[in-house]
Protein backbone atom coordinates (compact mmCIF):
# COMPACT_ATOMS: atom_id res chain seq x y z
CA UNK A 1 0.00 0.00 0.00
CA UNK A 2 1.33 3.42 -0.98
CA UNK A 3 2.49 5.43 2.00
CA UNK A 4 1.17 8.97 2.18
CA UNK A 5 3.39 11.81 3.39
CA UNK A 6 3.18 13.21 6.89
CA UNK A 7 0.77 16.10 7.48
CA UNK A 8 3.74 18.41 8.02
CA UNK A 9 5.09 17.45 4.59
CA UNK A 10 1.72 18.18 2.96
CA UNK A 11 1.65 21.62 4.59
CA UNK A 12 5.23 22.32 3.50
CA UNK A 13 4.33 21.40 -0.08
CA UNK A 14 1.29 23.70 -0.03
CA UNK A 15 3.41 26.49 1.42
CA UNK A 16 5.89 26.05 -1.43
CA UNK A 17 3.08 26.20 -4.00
CA UNK A 18 1.73 29.35 -2.39
CA UNK A 19 5.17 30.94 -2.57
CA UNK A 20 5.61 29.98 -6.23
CA UNK A 21 2.20 31.47 -7.04
CA UNK A 22 3.36 34.88 -5.84
CA UNK A 23 5.98 34.79 -8.61
CA UNK A 24 3.53 33.63 -11.30
CA UNK A 25 0.31 35.56 -10.66
CA UNK A 26 0.38 38.95 -12.48
CA UNK A 27 0.75 42.04 -10.25
CA UNK A 28 1.43 39.89 -7.17
CA UNK A 29 4.31 40.64 -4.82
CA UNK A 30 6.94 37.87 -4.98
CA UNK A 31 7.67 36.19 -1.65
CA UNK A 32 11.12 34.73 -1.01
CA UNK A 33 12.81 34.55 2.40
CA UNK A 34 9.55 35.77 4.00
CA UNK A 35 8.36 32.19 3.71
CA UNK A 36 10.20 31.50 6.96
CA UNK A 37 8.68 34.43 8.84
CA UNK A 38 5.21 33.34 7.73
CA UNK A 39 5.25 30.58 10.32
CA UNK A 40 5.63 32.99 13.22
CA UNK A 41 2.92 35.27 11.85
CA UNK A 42 0.70 32.23 11.29
CA UNK A 43 1.08 31.17 14.91
CA UNK A 44 0.12 34.69 16.00
CA UNK A 45 -2.97 34.76 13.77
CA UNK A 46 -4.22 31.41 15.11
CA UNK A 47 -3.11 31.89 18.72
CA UNK A 48 -6.70 31.60 19.99
CA UNK A 49 -7.17 28.17 18.41
CA UNK A 50 -3.74 26.96 19.53
CA UNK A 51 -4.33 28.04 23.13
CA UNK A 52 -7.79 26.48 23.07
CA UNK A 53 -6.36 23.19 21.83
CA UNK A 54 -3.79 23.03 24.61
CA UNK A 55 -6.39 23.89 27.26
CA UNK A 56 -8.86 21.32 25.91
CA UNK A 57 -6.11 18.70 25.96
CA UNK A 58 -5.21 19.47 29.57
CA UNK A 59 -8.81 19.69 30.74
CA UNK A 60 -9.92 16.37 29.28
CA UNK A 61 -6.76 14.64 30.45
CA UNK A 62 -7.63 15.55 34.02
CA UNK A 63 -11.32 14.76 33.61
CA UNK A 64 -10.74 11.43 31.85
CA UNK A 65 -8.61 10.21 34.74
CA UNK A 66 -11.89 9.83 36.66
CA UNK A 67 -13.31 7.44 33.98
CA UNK A 68 -16.67 9.12 34.63
CA UNK A 69 -17.32 9.78 30.95
CA UNK A 70 -16.81 6.11 30.09
CA UNK A 71 -19.14 5.14 32.92
CA UNK A 72 -21.78 7.62 31.80
CA UNK A 73 -21.72 6.45 28.20
CA UNK A 74 -22.05 2.79 29.24
CA UNK A 75 -25.04 3.72 31.40
CA UNK A 76 -26.56 5.71 28.55
CA UNK A 77 -26.15 2.90 26.02
CA UNK A 78 -27.54 0.41 28.49
CA UNK A 79 -30.67 2.52 28.86
CA UNK A 80 -30.91 3.14 25.11
CA UNK A 81 -30.70 -0.57 24.33
CA UNK A 82 -33.98 -1.04 26.21
CA UNK A 83 -35.70 0.86 23.39
CA UNK A 84 -35.21 -2.17 21.16
CA UNK A 85 -37.88 -3.98 23.11
CA UNK A 86 -40.31 -2.07 20.90
CA UNK A 87 -40.69 -3.31 17.34
CA UNK A 88 -40.25 0.07 15.64
CA UNK A 89 -37.07 0.91 17.55
CA UNK A 90 -35.73 -2.60 16.98
CA UNK A 91 -36.30 -2.20 13.23
CA UNK A 92 -34.66 1.23 13.09
CA UNK A 93 -31.93 0.37 15.58
CA UNK A 94 -31.43 2.22 18.87
CA UNK A 95 -27.92 3.33 17.87
CA UNK A 96 -29.19 4.72 14.57
CA UNK A 97 -31.84 6.73 16.39
CA UNK A 98 -29.25 8.11 18.82
CA UNK A 99 -26.86 9.09 16.04
CA UNK A 100 -29.64 10.64 13.94
CA UNK A 101 -30.72 12.83 16.85
CA UNK A 102 -27.13 13.95 17.48
CA UNK A 103 -26.63 14.79 13.80
CA UNK A 104 -29.82 16.87 13.67
CA UNK A 105 -28.85 18.69 16.87
CA UNK A 106 -25.36 19.70 15.73
CA UNK A 107 -26.57 20.53 12.23
CA UNK A 108 -29.16 22.84 13.78
CA UNK A 109 -26.44 24.47 15.89
CA UNK A 110 -24.41 25.12 12.74
CA UNK A 111 -27.40 26.54 10.87
CA UNK A 112 -28.73 28.73 13.68
CA UNK A 113 -25.64 30.27 15.26
CA UNK A 114 -22.72 29.10 13.16
CA UNK A 115 -21.23 26.44 15.45
CA UNK A 116 -17.71 25.67 14.25
CA UNK A 117 -14.85 26.03 16.75
CA UNK A 118 -17.22 24.98 19.53
CA UNK A 119 -17.39 21.44 18.11
CA UNK A 120 -13.81 20.86 19.32
CA UNK A 121 -15.11 20.58 22.88
CA UNK A 122 -17.64 17.90 21.88
CA UNK A 123 -15.25 15.70 19.90
CA UNK A 124 -13.95 13.67 22.90
CA UNK A 125 -17.52 12.86 23.94
CA UNK A 126 -18.67 11.85 20.47
CA UNK A 127 -15.56 9.76 19.79
CA UNK A 128 -15.93 7.95 23.11
CA UNK A 129 -19.62 7.36 22.43
CA UNK A 130 -18.89 6.12 18.92
CA UNK A 131 -16.26 3.66 20.09
CA UNK A 132 -18.55 2.43 22.87
CA UNK A 133 -21.26 1.69 20.29
CA UNK A 134 -18.77 -0.33 18.23
CA UNK A 135 -18.01 2.23 15.51
CA UNK A 136 -14.83 4.19 14.81
CA UNK A 137 -13.37 7.64 15.49
CA UNK A 138 -14.39 8.94 12.08
CA UNK A 139 -18.01 8.27 12.99
CA UNK A 140 -17.62 10.15 16.27
CA UNK A 141 -16.09 13.21 14.59
CA UNK A 142 -18.77 13.16 11.90
CA UNK A 143 -21.58 13.20 14.46
CA UNK A 144 -20.60 16.66 15.65
CA UNK A 145 -18.05 18.33 13.35
CA UNK A 146 -19.37 17.15 9.98
CA UNK A 147 -22.98 17.65 11.04
CA UNK A 148 -22.29 21.20 12.23
CA UNK A 149 -20.48 21.94 8.96
CA UNK A 150 -23.48 20.83 6.91
CA UNK A 151 -25.70 23.03 9.04
CA UNK A 152 -23.25 25.89 8.58
CA UNK A 153 -23.68 25.56 4.81
CA UNK A 154 -27.48 25.38 5.17
CA UNK A 155 -27.28 28.59 7.19
CA UNK A 156 -30.82 29.33 8.41
CA UNK A 157 -30.03 32.18 10.81
CA UNK A 158 -26.23 32.22 11.11
CA UNK A 159 -25.40 35.87 11.94
CA UNK A 160 -21.69 35.47 11.23
CA UNK A 161 -22.09 34.66 7.52
CA UNK A 162 -25.69 35.13 6.40
CA UNK A 163 -26.32 38.15 8.63
CA UNK A 164 -23.16 39.98 7.59
CA UNK A 165 -23.58 39.14 3.90
CA UNK A 166 -27.18 40.37 3.79
CA UNK A 167 -26.27 43.53 5.67
CA UNK A 168 -23.48 44.37 3.19
CA UNK A 169 -25.69 44.01 0.09
CA UNK A 170 -28.68 45.72 1.71
CA UNK A 171 -31.10 42.80 2.12
CA UNK A 172 -33.51 42.41 5.07
CA UNK A 173 -31.86 40.40 7.82
CA UNK A 174 -32.45 36.63 7.47
CA UNK A 175 -34.82 37.11 4.52
CA UNK A 176 -35.31 34.11 2.23
CA UNK A 177 -35.46 31.81 5.26
CA UNK A 178 -38.18 29.57 3.77
CA UNK A 179 -35.96 28.18 1.02
CA UNK A 180 -32.94 28.03 3.32
CA UNK A 181 -34.83 25.74 5.67
CA UNK A 182 -35.44 23.35 2.76
CA UNK A 183 -31.74 23.50 1.84
CA UNK A 184 -30.76 22.76 5.45
CA UNK A 185 -33.14 19.79 5.63
CA UNK A 186 -31.71 18.39 2.40
CA UNK A 187 -28.07 18.80 3.48
CA UNK A 188 -28.78 17.28 6.89
CA UNK A 189 -30.60 14.28 5.42
CA UNK A 190 -27.82 13.54 2.93
CA UNK A 191 -25.21 13.87 5.67
CA UNK A 192 -27.19 11.57 7.95
CA UNK A 193 -27.36 8.88 5.26
CA UNK A 194 -23.60 9.17 4.66
CA UNK A 195 -22.67 9.00 8.35
CA UNK A 196 -25.01 6.13 9.23
CA UNK A 197 -23.85 4.17 6.19
CA UNK A 198 -20.21 4.61 7.19
CA UNK A 199 -21.02 3.69 10.80
CA UNK A 200 -22.59 0.42 9.64
CA UNK A 201 -19.54 -0.42 7.54
CA UNK A 202 -17.14 0.54 10.33
CA UNK A 203 -18.92 -1.75 12.77
CA UNK A 204 -18.58 -4.68 10.40
CA UNK A 205 -14.89 -3.99 9.81
CA UNK A 206 -14.01 -3.41 13.46
CA UNK A 207 -16.03 -6.34 14.73
CA UNK A 208 -16.12 -4.59 18.08
CA UNK A 209 -19.06 -5.21 20.36
CA UNK A 210 -20.19 -2.29 22.53
CA UNK A 211 -19.97 -2.77 26.26
CA UNK A 212 -23.21 -4.16 27.60
CA UNK A 213 -22.29 -4.42 31.22
CA UNK A 214 -20.88 -2.15 33.85
CA UNK A 215 -18.54 -4.68 35.38
CA UNK A 216 -15.53 -2.52 34.68
CA UNK A 217 -17.08 0.25 36.76
CA UNK A 218 -17.42 -1.03 40.30
CA UNK A 219 -19.70 1.51 41.98
CA UNK A 220 -18.72 0.38 45.47
CA UNK A 221 -15.04 0.70 44.68
CA UNK A 222 -15.70 4.11 43.11
CA UNK A 223 -17.36 5.36 46.25
CA UNK A 224 -14.51 4.05 48.40
CA UNK A 225 -11.98 5.94 46.30
CA UNK A 226 -14.19 9.00 46.10
CA UNK A 227 -12.74 12.11 47.69
CA UNK A 228 -15.82 13.61 49.35
CA UNK A 229 -13.78 16.49 50.66
CA UNK A 230 -12.54 17.37 47.18
CA UNK A 231 -16.04 17.21 45.70
CA UNK A 232 -17.51 19.44 48.37
CA UNK A 233 -14.66 21.90 47.92
CA UNK A 234 -15.21 22.09 44.16
CA UNK A 235 -18.95 22.36 44.74
CA UNK A 236 -18.46 25.30 47.09
CA UNK A 237 -16.12 27.08 44.67
CA UNK A 238 -18.53 26.73 41.75
CA UNK A 239 -21.48 27.84 43.87
CA UNK A 240 -19.59 30.94 44.99
CA UNK A 241 -18.59 31.77 41.42
CA UNK A 242 -22.16 31.36 40.15
CA UNK A 243 -23.62 33.50 42.93
CA UNK A 244 -21.09 36.27 42.31
CA UNK A 245 -21.74 36.14 38.57
CA UNK A 246 -25.49 36.36 39.16
CA UNK A 247 -25.01 39.39 41.40
CA UNK A 248 -22.83 41.17 38.85
CA UNK A 249 -25.41 40.44 36.16
CA UNK A 250 -28.32 41.60 38.32
CA UNK A 251 -28.40 44.97 36.59
CA UNK A 252 -28.59 43.28 33.19
CA UNK A 253 -31.82 42.21 31.55
CA UNK A 254 -30.46 38.70 30.95
CA UNK A 255 -29.68 37.98 34.61
CA UNK A 256 -32.35 35.26 34.74
CA UNK A 257 -30.09 32.76 32.95
CA UNK A 258 -27.19 32.76 35.47
CA UNK A 259 -29.75 32.60 38.29
CA UNK A 260 -31.31 29.49 36.75
CA UNK A 261 -27.87 27.92 36.28
CA UNK A 262 -27.01 28.70 39.91
CA UNK A 263 -30.20 27.12 41.23
CA UNK A 264 -29.68 24.00 39.11
CA UNK A 265 -26.07 23.52 40.21
CA UNK A 266 -26.67 24.25 43.91
CA UNK A 267 -29.62 21.88 44.14
CA UNK A 268 -28.46 19.03 41.90
CA UNK A 269 -24.75 19.18 42.76
CA UNK A 270 -25.21 18.52 46.46
CA UNK A 271 -27.51 15.57 45.80
CA UNK A 272 -25.18 13.96 43.25
CA UNK A 273 -22.13 14.23 45.50
CA UNK A 274 -23.92 11.92 47.91
CA UNK A 275 -24.62 9.47 45.08
CA UNK A 276 -20.97 8.99 44.10
CA UNK A 277 -18.05 10.37 42.16
CA UNK A 278 -19.19 9.26 38.70
CA UNK A 279 -22.59 10.89 39.04
CA UNK A 280 -21.13 14.18 40.28
CA UNK A 281 -18.35 14.23 37.66
CA UNK A 282 -20.85 13.58 34.86
CA UNK A 283 -23.04 16.37 36.18
CA UNK A 284 -20.02 18.68 36.35
CA UNK A 285 -19.22 17.98 32.72
CA UNK A 286 -22.83 18.40 31.59
CA UNK A 287 -23.07 21.67 33.48
CA UNK A 288 -19.93 22.93 31.72
CA UNK A 289 -21.46 22.14 28.34
CA UNK A 290 -24.64 23.96 29.37
CA UNK A 291 -22.56 27.02 30.29
CA UNK A 292 -20.82 26.77 26.92
CA UNK A 293 -24.12 26.79 25.02
CA UNK A 294 -25.54 29.67 27.08
CA UNK A 295 -22.32 31.63 26.72
CA UNK A 296 -22.20 31.27 22.94
CA UNK A 297 -25.89 31.96 22.31
CA UNK A 298 -26.69 34.59 24.93
CA UNK A 299 -23.36 36.27 25.66
CA UNK A 300 -21.75 35.78 22.23
CA UNK A 301 -18.61 34.18 23.63
CA UNK A 302 -15.57 33.87 21.44
CA UNK A 303 -12.96 31.12 21.61
CA UNK A 304 -11.14 33.02 24.38
CA UNK A 305 -14.12 32.84 26.75
CA UNK A 306 -14.71 29.18 25.91
CA UNK A 307 -11.04 28.43 26.62
CA UNK A 308 -11.37 30.18 29.98
CA UNK A 309 -14.43 28.04 30.77
CA UNK A 310 -12.53 24.80 30.11
CA UNK A 311 -9.52 26.00 32.06
CA UNK A 312 -11.84 26.47 35.04
CA UNK A 313 -13.34 23.05 34.29
CA UNK A 314 -9.86 21.52 34.42
CA UNK A 315 -9.10 23.01 37.83
CA UNK A 316 -12.52 22.14 39.28
CA UNK A 317 -12.25 18.56 37.96
CA UNK A 318 -8.85 18.15 39.59
CA UNK A 319 -10.13 19.47 42.90
CA UNK A 320 -13.15 17.15 42.70
CA UNK A 321 -10.82 14.17 42.27
CA UNK A 322 -8.87 15.17 45.36
CA UNK A 323 -5.79 16.33 43.44
CA UNK A 324 -3.46 18.88 44.92
CA UNK A 325 -2.13 21.86 43.01
CA UNK A 326 1.01 20.07 41.80
CA UNK A 327 -0.97 17.03 40.66
CA UNK A 328 -3.41 19.20 38.71
CA UNK A 329 -0.54 21.06 37.04
CA UNK A 330 1.24 17.81 36.15
CA UNK A 331 -1.87 16.18 34.67
CA UNK A 332 -2.78 19.34 32.77
CA UNK A 333 0.67 19.53 31.19
CA UNK A 334 0.44 15.88 30.15
CA UNK A 335 -2.80 16.59 28.32
CA UNK A 336 -1.48 19.79 26.74
CA UNK A 337 1.59 17.92 25.55
CA UNK A 338 -0.67 15.35 23.93
CA UNK A 339 -2.23 18.18 21.86
CA UNK A 340 1.06 19.89 20.96
CA UNK A 341 1.43 18.25 17.55
CA UNK A 342 -2.06 19.33 16.46
CA UNK A 343 -1.43 22.84 17.79
CA UNK A 344 1.76 23.10 15.73
CA UNK A 345 -0.08 22.02 12.58
CA UNK A 346 -2.67 24.77 13.10
CA UNK A 347 0.03 27.42 13.28
CA UNK A 348 2.06 26.05 10.38
CA UNK A 349 -0.96 25.78 8.09
CA UNK A 350 -1.86 29.38 8.81
CA UNK A 351 1.52 30.36 7.34
CA UNK A 352 0.17 29.41 3.90
CA UNK A 353 -2.53 32.06 4.20
CA UNK A 354 0.04 34.63 5.32
CA UNK A 355 2.13 34.05 2.18
CA UNK A 356 -0.89 34.39 -0.13
CA UNK A 357 -2.13 37.51 1.62
CA UNK A 358 1.26 39.22 1.75
CA UNK A 359 1.94 38.28 -1.86
CA UNK A 360 -1.35 39.79 -2.98
CA UNK A 361 -2.52 36.57 -4.66
CA UNK A 362 -5.97 36.64 -3.06
CA UNK A 363 -6.53 40.26 -4.03
CA UNK A 364 -5.58 39.52 -7.65
CA UNK A 365 -8.02 36.60 -7.72
CA UNK A 366 -10.87 38.90 -6.71
CA UNK A 367 -9.87 41.54 -9.26
CA UNK A 368 -9.88 38.89 -11.99
CA UNK A 369 -13.32 37.69 -10.86
CA UNK A 370 -14.79 41.17 -11.13
CA UNK A 371 -13.14 41.88 -14.49
CA UNK A 372 -14.22 38.66 -16.22
CA UNK A 373 -17.80 38.21 -15.03
CA UNK A 374 -19.59 40.98 -16.91
CA UNK A 375 -20.15 39.02 -20.12
CA UNK A 376 -21.38 35.82 -18.48
CA UNK A 377 -24.97 34.59 -18.26
CA UNK A 378 -26.78 34.40 -14.93
CA UNK A 379 -25.97 30.69 -14.61
CA UNK A 380 -22.34 31.27 -15.60
CA UNK A 381 -21.92 34.15 -13.16
CA UNK A 382 -23.59 32.18 -10.38
CA UNK A 383 -21.30 29.22 -11.03
CA UNK A 384 -18.25 31.48 -11.10
CA UNK A 385 -19.09 33.12 -7.78
CA UNK A 386 -19.94 29.78 -6.18
CA UNK A 387 -16.70 28.25 -7.45
CA UNK A 388 -14.57 31.16 -6.24
CA UNK A 389 -16.20 31.03 -2.81
CA UNK A 390 -15.72 27.26 -2.60
CA UNK A 391 -12.03 27.49 -3.52
CA UNK A 392 -11.41 30.53 -1.34
CA UNK A 393 -12.25 28.45 1.73
CA UNK A 394 -8.81 26.90 1.40
CA UNK A 395 -7.29 30.36 1.79
CA UNK A 396 -9.61 32.19 4.19
CA UNK A 397 -11.45 30.02 6.70
CA UNK A 398 -13.29 32.78 8.57
CA UNK A 399 -16.83 33.13 7.22
CA UNK A 400 -17.17 36.67 8.54
CA UNK A 401 -13.90 37.74 6.91
CA UNK A 402 -14.94 36.24 3.57
CA UNK A 403 -18.30 38.00 3.77
CA UNK A 404 -16.64 41.37 4.32
CA UNK A 405 -14.16 40.68 1.51
CA UNK A 406 -16.39 39.10 -1.11
CA UNK A 407 -19.90 40.50 -0.79
CA UNK A 408 -19.10 44.03 -2.01
CA UNK A 409 -17.58 42.45 -5.15
CA UNK A 410 -20.30 39.81 -5.52
CA UNK A 411 -22.96 42.51 -5.17
CA UNK A 412 -21.48 44.55 -8.03
CA UNK A 413 -21.09 41.46 -10.22
CA UNK A 414 -24.74 40.52 -9.59
CA UNK A 415 -25.91 43.96 -10.67
CA UNK A 416 -23.95 43.67 -13.91
CA UNK A 417 -25.81 40.52 -15.03
CA UNK A 418 -29.14 41.12 -13.28
CA UNK A 419 -28.68 38.36 -10.72
CA UNK A 420 -30.79 38.40 -7.55
CA UNK A 421 -28.82 39.58 -4.51
CA UNK A 422 -30.54 36.90 -2.42
CA UNK A 423 -29.26 34.25 -4.84
CA UNK A 424 -25.78 35.75 -4.54
CA UNK A 425 -25.93 35.60 -0.74
CA UNK A 426 -27.12 31.98 -0.90
CA UNK A 427 -24.26 31.07 -3.22
CA UNK A 428 -21.89 32.66 -0.73
CA UNK A 429 -23.04 30.81 2.39
CA UNK A 430 -23.38 27.42 0.67
CA UNK A 431 -19.94 27.80 -0.88
CA UNK A 432 -18.62 28.78 2.53
CA UNK A 433 -19.54 25.46 4.09
CA UNK A 434 -18.26 22.30 2.45
CA UNK A 435 -14.57 22.71 1.62
CA UNK A 436 -13.91 24.00 5.15
CA UNK A 437 -14.42 20.36 6.16
CA UNK A 438 -11.49 19.22 4.02
CA UNK A 439 -8.82 21.91 3.63
CA UNK A 440 -5.60 21.48 5.68
CA UNK A 441 -5.47 25.24 6.23
CA UNK A 442 -8.57 25.10 8.43
CA UNK A 443 -7.43 25.46 12.02
CA UNK A 444 -10.71 24.07 13.32
CA UNK A 445 -10.44 20.91 11.20
CA UNK A 446 -6.84 20.28 12.26
CA UNK A 447 -7.80 20.89 15.89
CA UNK A 448 -10.73 18.47 15.66
CA UNK A 449 -8.57 15.77 14.11
CA UNK A 450 -5.90 16.38 16.73
CA UNK A 451 -8.34 15.95 19.59
CA UNK A 452 -9.75 12.78 17.98
CA UNK A 453 -6.24 11.53 17.09
CA UNK A 454 -7.15 11.00 13.44
CA UNK A 455 -4.52 11.47 10.74
CA UNK A 456 -5.38 14.12 8.16
CA UNK A 457 -4.78 11.72 5.26
CA UNK A 458 -7.23 9.21 6.76
CA UNK A 459 -9.81 11.97 7.05
CA UNK A 460 -9.30 12.97 3.40
CA UNK A 461 -9.74 9.37 2.25
CA UNK A 462 -12.97 9.18 4.20
CA UNK A 463 -14.55 12.50 3.26
CA UNK A 464 -13.38 13.72 -0.16
CA UNK A 465 -16.01 11.96 -2.30
CA UNK A 466 -18.77 13.15 0.00
CA UNK A 467 -17.49 16.75 -0.08
CA UNK A 468 -17.33 16.63 -3.88
CA UNK A 469 -20.91 15.36 -3.98
CA UNK A 470 -22.08 18.10 -1.62
CA UNK A 471 -20.36 20.78 -3.69
CA UNK A 472 -22.27 19.60 -6.75
CA UNK A 473 -25.56 19.41 -4.86
CA UNK A 474 -24.83 22.86 -3.43
CA UNK A 475 -24.73 24.35 -6.91
CA UNK A 476 -27.85 22.44 -8.03
CA UNK A 477 -29.94 23.86 -5.17
CA UNK A 478 -28.96 27.35 -6.34
CA UNK A 479 -30.54 26.89 -9.78
CA UNK A 480 -34.18 27.03 -8.58
CA UNK A 481 -33.50 30.56 -7.29
CA UNK A 482 -33.01 31.61 -10.94
CA UNK A 483 -36.14 30.03 -12.40
CA UNK A 484 -38.77 30.06 -9.64
CA UNK A 485 -40.44 32.85 -7.71
CA UNK A 486 -39.21 31.89 -4.23
CA UNK A 487 -40.06 33.94 -1.12
CA UNK A 488 -37.38 36.57 -0.49
CA UNK A 489 -35.64 35.95 -3.84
Amino acid sequence: MKKFPHTYVIIAFLLLLATISTWIVPNATPVSWQIFTSFGIGFTKTANIIVFLLIIGGAFWIYNSSKALDWGIVKFLGSASKLERHRVFRWLGANNIIMACIIILFSAFGALFGMSEETIAFVPIMVTLSLAMGYDKLTGVSLCFLAAGLGFAGCILNPFTLGIAQEIVGLPLFSGIEYRILIWLLFTFIGMVFILRHAKQAKKLNQIKPQSSESSFDQNQTNENHSVKGSWLSYGLVCAALILFSIFQSLDSVAITPIILSVVFISAGAYLISKGRNQYMMFLFGFTIACLIVGVIQYEWSLQQIAALFLAFAVISGISLGYGGSKIAKEFLEGAKDMLSAALVVGLASGIIVVLENGGVIAEMLVALQANSGGNSEVGTLGLMYGVQTLLNALITSGSAKAALLMPIFGQVSDLVGLSLQTTVTAFHIGDGFTNLLTPTSGVLIAVLGVAKIDFVDWVRYIWKFILLMCIIGFLVLLPTLYFNLPGF
